[in-house]
């Protein structure tokens, strides 16, 4: 088995994404190589993929692959299809309409909330992940970016205090992937989205609630969209 993975300037993969800054086991890496190949658009929905031939793409065995896909499989992100592989699952405009509005129900009054809970302290811990965001945005990063957006978001969540909470919106997120921006991300039109963050911090350390309201709902609106257009840009 390899012990490491090509070079995705050679493989013309993305780059392969640590998330959280975590130490993870090699069958995670390729996880995570995966879920990146998932968002860039790399693998696209809808088609079926063997264990052996992903293995090709990224420069190892086929046994670390097979696995990771299997994980995969248990997020909902794709459908085994016995004898032939893995197919990527079809997120429908419907699907993203549901998942947004149950994040919305679940994540615009529990920030809003921190806006009195939540500490200083703990709340400027946070913007070195939403300078991340803004920084990946400018670069036409995406794998950055929503690795620094899923660590901001969730990181976020967690200081209401409810670790259940946390893993339903982190379920959420995985399902709802942001795959096919790439054109957008090209087009600069990221930015807006990850200015948001810095907006949002700021308005939790003023204790503003009515603009905290108002910015996680323009927020995910506007992630909304952008998985639109992605959608029909892909």
């Amino acid at each position: 088995m390899a012990q490491n993975m090509r070079d995705p300037a050679d493989s013309g993969l993305p780059a392969l994404p640590r998330l959280g800054g975590r130490r993870s086991s090699y069958r995670e890496r390729v996880a995570d190589a995966l879920r990146a190949a998932l968002i860039a658009g790399e693998l696209r929905p809808g088609e079926v993929y063997s264990a052996p031939s992903l293995a090709t793409r990224f420069g190892v065995s086929a046994t670390p692959v097979r696995e990771a896909m299997l994980d995969l499989a248990k997020e909902g992100l794709v459908d085994t299809v016995p004898n032939k592989g893995f197919r990527v699952t079809v997120v429908s405009d419907r699907q993203l309409d549901e998942y947004t509005h149950i994040r919305a129900l679940i994540e615009i009054p529990t920030v809003v909330a921190l806006a009195r809970t939540a500490d200083r302290v703990s709340l400027e811990a946070l913007r070195p992940a939403a300078r991340e965001i803004v920084t990946a945005a400018v670069a036409g990063d995406l794998i950055s970016y929503v690795e620094a957006d899923t660590r901001f978001h969730l990181g976020l969540l967690a200081l209401a205090g409810n670790a259940h909470l946390v893993e339903v919106v982190a379920d959420l997120r995985g399902r709802s992937r942001l795959y096919g921006l790439t054109a957008l991300v090209r087009a600069g039109r990221l930015l807006a989205s990850a200015e948001e963050h810095l907006e949002l911090l700021d308005a939790l350390l003023e204790q503003d609630e009515k603009a905290v309201h108002a910015i996680m709902t323009r927020h995910l609106g506007h992630v909304r969209s952008l998985w639109a257009e992605g959608t029909e840009h892909g």
